[in-house]
């Protein structure tokens, strides 16, 4: 079957379809006398495990080590719950330092950052782990490219569009073939939208982060 009846099949964008075949999660077959791929009714059940795994926030590295035999998923899931509680403790703390802050009713302007500072600094010390501000950024900068690249490509086939409009005017053209130039272009501004799009997804998802996490 071909990617599109996947995506459907699985709930899994085409782009983390070909992520995971990308990552050897998954090998599909090739169609003979072409190079479409071929997914059988397996490589839907495997991205179908997958997909349940990732909505458990399991990393990629962590799967491919279950489909390689090298970790069981018993194992993988006790690993994974310590990791979250890990997480929830953190968040435990964190929220702590908030109630601290809001108990004693101050601005901004008046908060003894290095008493907090502090207070953070020996959590630190004793494990927990803080809010990752470079996670957060990286986020922004790749929604930031995304949307660069996006609107700069797009700018430049619209402006394809309004010189062959004009041209036409200028030396007038056959309007069959006018009109299919400026509905390729179209087309191609479209194909760059929805591109986009699927590329804040993944970016929103944190699609990227988490296969590299432990």
């Amino acid at each position: 079957m071909r990617i599109s009846e996947v995506e459907k099949l699985t709930g899994i964008s085409k782009k983390n379809i070909r992520f995971y075949e990308e990552e050897g999660l998954i090998s599909p077959g090739r169609e003979q006398g072409n190079s479409y791929r071929d997914y059988s009714d397996n490589d839907v059940d495997e991205l179908k495990r997958i997909r349940l795994l990732r909505r458990l926030a399991v990393p990629i590295d962590e799967i491919r080590k279950i489909k390689d035999g090298r970790l069981t998923l018993r194992d993988c899931m006790e690993r994974h719950a310590i990791y979250l509680n890990s997480q929830q403790r953190n968040l435990e703390h964190i929220k702590t330092v908030c109630e601290d802050i809001a108990s004693e009713g101050m601005t901004l302007a008046s908060v003894n950052i290095d008493v907090y500072e502090e207070k953070i600094r020996q959590l630190e010390e004793g494990g927990i782990r803080f809010m990752d501000h470079d996670h957060n950024s990286r986020r922004r900068e790749r929604r930031r490219s995304a949307i660069l690249w996006a609107s700069v490509m797009s700018v430049f086939f619209l402006g394809f569009i309004i010189l062959i409009v004009w041209a036409a005017t200028v030396d007038p053209a056959p309007l069959p073939l006018i009109l299919m130039v400026v509905a390729i272009f179209l087309a191609m501004v479209l194909g760059i939208q929805r591109a986009l799009k699927e590329r804040l997804d993944e970016i929103e998802r944190g699609e990227e982060d988490e296969a590299f996490k432990y």
